[in-house]
């Protein structure tokens, strides 16, 4: 029995919401910026950070080679920088916490 593929529609929705590229998140994820910010989980990373690394492991795969678990999280992805998005800062987005969160999750506001 073969793996499901993701859906076209969250497949293309992740493409678009992570706008780094793998060697640029597997950067951002070294810098204590990265670090700095996020809710805690139980391995003393934040969840975003962790996040992070998960979409690297994606980025680097095939797109016929990503499990249930990646597309569950692709799903997590999408929501994650939605939601974000609609709550950014009205000054200094280019060093806020907003701002570092979201490249945690694969997406730079400020990249065009």
């Amino acid at each position: 029995m073969s793996t499901p593929h993701p859906t076209p529609d969250i497949y293309e929705s992740f493409r678009h919401d992570v706008n780094m590229t793998a060697s640029e998140l597997e950067k951002w994820l070294k810098t204590e910026e990265s670090k700095s910010v996020g809710q805690a989980s139980g391995n003393g990373d934040s969840i975003g950070h962790h996040s992070g690394e998960h979409i690297v492991r994606i980025l680097h795969k095939k797109k016929a080679d990503l499990t249930p678990d990646d597309e569950a999280h692709m799903h997590k992805v999408h929501s994650y920088v939605s939601r974000h998005l609609a709550q950014g800062p009205h000054n200094d987005v280019e060093h806020s916490r907003w701002r570092y969160s979201l490249m945690n999750w694969g997406h730079d506001p400020l990249k065009k």
